[in-house]
C-alpha cells in the first residue's frame, strides 16, 4: 500500500508521498512514487502512482521515453493537463490489459492508480486523479485535493485546513501532517517522504524535499503537531458535572 497526496491552491501545486512498498516482519522495501516531467519555462508534470508496482514502473518508463523522443506523442505534446491525465489513462490501462491475465492467475492485481499534476504554457495549474479503468477527475475549489492509496487517515486534516486560498507553504505542511496521520495508523506506508512545491506560472519545480524519518523537519512538525492536538483537547468545553462536582 501506499498514499499519495496532490494539492491545488491559488499559489501552485503541492504533491507529496511515501516510500514504502512493502512491509514485513523481516523486510520493509522502498521505492520512491514521486516522478517528475519537466522542460524548463515551457512544462511541467508531476506524476504519483499507487498500486501494482510493476505496472506503475512499467507506466512511468513509458512516460519517460516518450517524453524523450520528439517523435512519439507524449506529455511533451499534451496542450494541457487535463490531455495529460487522459493520455496516462490510456497508456496505463492498456499496460495493465498485457498483464492482467498472468497476474490474475496468480491472485495478484495489476491495478495502478496515478496523481498527474502540472502546468502547460499559460493554461493553468490543475492536478488530476487517474484511475486504474484509464477515467480522470480533475481538484476543484470544492474538493482542491487528491489521493491515491491508504486515503482514509490523512483526509480529515486536509478537509479541515486546504481551500484554495492556503499558502502553498501551509499546504506543503498540511501535507505532511497528512503523510504523519496515515503513517501511524498504518504499518504498509512510510518514509522517506517526497515532497514538492510548484509555483503557479513557473512551470518547474520550486521546492523538492526528501525526509527521512530521523529528519529535524519531519520530526519537528510531528511534535508540534502531536503537543498541538494536546493542547486543543485540554481546551475542549468541560461537562457540566466536572464544573459543578456533587
Amino acid at each position: 500500500m501506499t498514499y499519495c497526496v496532490g494539492i491545488k491552491v491559488g499559489a501552485g501545486l503541492v504533491f507529496a508521498s511515501d516510500s514504502r512498498t512493502n512491509a514485513g516482519v523481516d523486510h520493509v522495501g522502498t521505492y520512491s512514487k514521486m516522478h517528475i516531467f519537466e522542460r524548463a519555462g515551457e512544462r511541467l508534470f508531476v506524476v504519483l502512482s499507487a498500486g501494482n508496482l510493476a505496472t506503475s514502473q512499467a507506466v512511468i518508463n513509458a512516460l519517460r521515453r516518450e517524453f524523450n523522443d520528439p517523435t512519439a506523442a507524449g506529455l511533451h505534446q499534451v496542450r494541457d493537463v487535463f490531455e495529460a491525465a487522459d493520455h496516462l489513462g490510456s497508456l496505463s490501462y492498456r499496460i495493465q490489459q498485457e498483464h492482467a491475465d498472468a497476474l490474475a492467475r496468480s491472485g495478484v492485481s495489476a491495478e495502478a492508480s496515478f496523481i498527474i499534476g502540472g502546468e502547460v504554457g499559460t493554461t493553468g495549474h490543475d492536478v488530476c486523479l487517474v484511475y486504474p479503468q484509464g477515467n480522470y477527475i480533475a481538484a476543484t475549489p470544492e474538493t482542491p485535493y487528491l489521493q491515491i492509496g491508504e486515503t482514509k487517515y490523512g483526509k480529515p486534516i486536509l478537509d479541515r485546513i486546504i481551500a484554495t486560498d492556503t499558502s502553498l507553504d501551509d499546504a506543503a505542511r498540511c501535507a505532511l501532517v497528512s503523510l504523519d496521520s496515515t503513517i501511524r495508523a498504518n504499518i504498509s506506508v512510510g518514509p522517506p517522504l517526497d515532497l514538492a512545491l510548484c509555483e503557479v506560472a513557473t512551470r518547474q519545480v520550486a521546492r523538492r524535499l526528501t525526509l527521512a524519518a530521523d529528519s529535524p523537519l519531519y520530526v519537528g512538525i510531528q511534535q508540534g503537531w502531536n503537543e498541538g492536538l494536546k493542547r486543543a483537547f485540554l481546551a475542549l468545553p468541560r461537562f457540566d458535572w466536572e464544573q459543578n462536582p456533587g
